[in-house]
């Protein structure tokens, strides 16, 4: 008997699909690493009537944290809610017993603000929208 298979393109997925995705390939990885301790980590800044105005995501998972976003509206930028942001994922990030964390950015984005953080670039591709770079950090956390 021979199985029909069917590739598709959707440029506007179901969430549930993508989710799907995410948990096979999270059970996947636990079968290979006998860890299963991936939580995700959001932190928001919200003004007087509850808008965003910053904020961060990212995940915890094998002793990691993940930084995938970190935003802050455009006219707050430099009053400190980004070093607030990154100081309170790095703090949870230690409660949950991660010991490094990695993220990436743009240089038109933060790379600056990252290594002021004491994030170190570990990785570089050029090429993005042109010239632009990607660039790839890391830090180790102080448990102390």
């Amino acid at each position: 008997m021979v199985k029909e298979f069917k590739l598709t393109l959707e440029t506007t997925p179901d969430p549930k699909d993508i989710q799907f995705i995410d948990q096979s390939l999270h059970n996947f990885n636990s079968s290979q690493t006998g860890m299963n301790d991936g939580r995700r980590l959001a932190l928001f800044v919200r003004d007087g009537a509850g808008q965003i105005v910053a904020g961060l995501s990212g995940w915890t998972f094998y002793g990691w944290l993940a930084i995938d976003l970190l935003w802050v509206r455009e006219d707050l930028r430099g009053q400190g809610f980004g070093d607030q942001l990154i100081k309170a994922a790095e703090e949870e990030a230690i409660i949950r017993s991660c010991t490094q964390v990695q993220l990436d950015t743009f240089d038109f984005q933060a790379p600056e603000f990252y290594k002021k953080h004491g994030y170190e670039v570990f990785g570089l591709l050029d090429g993005y929208a042109g010239n632009h770079k990607r660039y790839y950090l890391r830090k180790y956390l102080n448990h102390g």
